[in-house]
């Protein structure tokens, strides 16, 4: 099916009719920089007031923070500890409920149980997270109760059942992050708003005290573009600071940045439907185990780091923290060679106050900050409260006079889901083999046409979860991905030397039997004409003449096996295996064996 022939049920993204737009030079009312879950929010909440809106990301929608969460629309029960931070928890569990009504198709409810192992400990969480439900008010979305032991096992299979006292059922919403914020960028775009991702803003204009422009360069031409707007709402996450110090080299540091590990395994660890919290870690922070698109995620970590990378990945330290963690509350132990992928994200948090040290202790609180004249800075915050974070935003930009004021209408507004296609039914597919791939490539030329896609790893991270559910797969994809997307048939490598040697090899032992034919297969690395037999037909072998072919060649096997050479590249061990007299005498006992079976015609002449 060619993707062109398939026509969305929502707008579609489209880059050339979106650099079109700003070639005409235009005086755009909102510029929103930043094309994660704060700034599609923004774009979405200006365009729906009808502001001419145009959204820029440096690199593809969602590819920082935005794609890399623990995947869960919540208020935060760690916060509970602080109750500071009880307005911040109350203000999400309303957000989380809304998010659900207007984006059913990716936000559902989700049962979680917190497993007790210790005297009271079921009692005291019961209190603790029975509060958490009750701040939501009317918005709850599920009962939280007290389980026995057995019904703990029943609700969460996989749990370790020795010394298991009971549980917390509570719930919390789990989402897919990289496919709402699509979502949010092709609803804004049918509001009127222009999306373009791999166009970062490289420089800021200020006349007189506000700025009057933004210079961005295209990742794809490099070419560079001078765009005229009344006001800039800077989204960046993690990278805010780096476009606020374009219009401001001396400005402070307003971020402190933490990354957070996930890792993904088997569903089989965690087969039913209810994902586990563990609810306290060496760090400070709950660590959750999570069914998500038939896998097991688990996260996650807080380590500090100084820098922002567009690509943070995970530590093996964090990595074996996460799986330790969660072996002590399930049923089958984890090990490394358990996990099928793993990712890392950079949080944006609001510098921390003096006297407190860690990231893990950071609220993720957000900030709204009106600067240079007219750009307002979104810090802090957490996918939960996006819409939230840009009605703020909205509101303290019209107190300034930098729009005009209009209602905000997103509380109620439906995010619009293109359900042309199933990603996760694709990826799914994918995951399981080659020989879905086809349906793979299907969908990515449709993903490049109307979703914004642009590059292979926006397909298979993104567009689909593959790279995050299986990444063995995704390598396997990506080459089969980019020769699609550049319209081009795919061609798969030609086998390496190496790879011919060692089927040479397999070949060699198969028409030798025993040990010492085992032994044949593990010192032939190279071709050779006296190691490596040509192929004979079934026919053939069941003649005496063959029969004493093969043993002839067996025994002059067995004559070069005997002598060491100095041009051997065989690991030394095998070679003294080989070089007795014993093991020569073995291949030609074997070959002869084997020349008597076929020596003799049988009806059932179906020679290995």
């Amino acid at each position: 099916m060619a993707a062109a022939e398939v026509k969305p049920t929502v707008k579609g993204l489209n880059r050339t009719e979106a650099l079109a737009s700003i070639m005409q030079d235009p005086v755009w009312d909102v510029v929103v920089v930043g094309g994660g879950a704060t700034g599609a929010g923004v774009a979405l909440d200006a365009a729906s007031r009808g502001l001419k809106t145009l959204l820029l990301e440096a690199q593809d929608f969602s590819a920082g923070t935005s794609s890399r969460s623990t995947k869960l629309i919540h208020g935060g029960v760690r916060y509970l500890k602080n109750p500071r931070d009880w307005g911040l928890v109350h203000d999400a569990l309303v957000e989380r409920k809304r998010l659900i009504d207007n984006c059913p198709q990716l936000v559902h409810a989700e049962p979680f149980v917190l497993p007790c192992f210790k005297k009271w400990e079921r009692e005291i969480y019961m209190a603790g997270l029975g509060f958490y439900g009750a701040m939501a008010g009317k918005d709850q979305i599920g009962r939280t109760r007290m389980l026995k032991p057995e019904e703990a096992e029943k609700v969460l299979p996989g749990v370790k059942t020795e010394g298991l006292l009971g549980g917390v059922e509570f719930f919390d919403a789990q989402f897919d992050d990289a496919r709402l914020n699509i979502a949010l960028i092709r609803t804004a775009a049918t509001h009127g708003a222009v999306c373009l991702n791999y166009m970062p803003v490289v420089g800021l204009e200020r006349i007189g005290g506000l700025i009057q422009s933004v210079t961005v360069e295209d990742k794809h031409t490099g070419e560079s573009h001078r765009i005229r707007t009344k006001m800039v709402f800077n989204c960046a996450g993690v990278w805010a600071d780096q476009i606020r110090r374009l219009a401001d080299p001396q400005a402070a540091q307003l971020l402190r940045f933490s990354r957070g590990t996930h890792v993904v395994v088997d569903r089989s660890f965690l087969p039913g439907d209810a994902g586990m919290l563990i609810p306290k870690t060496r760090d400070g922070r709950v660590l959750f185990a999570i069914p998500w698109h038939n896998a097991v995620l688990l996260g996650t970590t807080d380590v500090e780091v100084r820098e922002a990378e567009f690509d943070p990945q995970p530590s093996e330290d964090e990595i074996a923290f996460i799986l330790e963690t969660a072996s002590g509350y399930l049923a089958k132990p984890l090990y490394r060679s358990d996990v099928l992928a793993a990712f890392a994200g950079l949080r944006p948090l609001l510098r921390v106050p003096a006297g407190q040290s860690s990231t893990a202790q950071a609220s993720r609180s957000h900030s709204v900050i009106s600067e240079f004249g007219n750009m307002i800075t979104i810090a802090g915050g957490k996918w939960t409260s996006y819409r939230r974070m840009a009605e703020d935003a909205m509101l303290e930009a019209t107190l300034r006079h930098l729009i005009e004021p209009r209602l905000c209408i997103t509380k109620d507004l439906p995010i619009l889901v293109d359900e042309t296609f199933n990603p996760e039914v694709i990826e799914e597919a994918a995951c399981q083999g080659p020989e879905n791939d086809a349906k793979v490539i299907e969908y990515a030329l449709y993903a490049r046409d109307f979703e914004g896609a642009c590059t292979a790893e926006d397909i298979l991270w993104r567009r689909l979860r593959v790279g995050v559910l299986n990444a063995a797969r995704a390598q396997e994809l990506l080459p089969k991905v980019a020769a699609a997307l550049e319209g081009r048939e795919y061609a798969a490598p030609a086998a390496s030397v190496a790879n011919e040697a060692e089927t040479h090899a397999e070949e060699a032992a198969v028409q030798c039997s025993g040990k010492a034919a085992d032994e044949v297969a593990e010192v032939s690395t190279e071709p050779s004409s006296k190691s490596v037999k040509p192929e004979v037909s079934a026919e053939a072998l069941e003649t005496p003449t063959a029969a004493e072919e093969v043993v002839k060649s067996a025994e002059a096997d067995a004559e070069v096996l005997a002598e060491p050479s100095s041009k051997s590249e065989t690991p030394e061990v095998s070679v003294k295996a080989l070089e007795t007299p014993t093991a020569a005498e073995e291949v030609v006992k074997s070959a002869e064996a084997d020349a008597e079976v076929l020596a003799e015609p049988s009806s059932k002449s179906e020679t290995p």
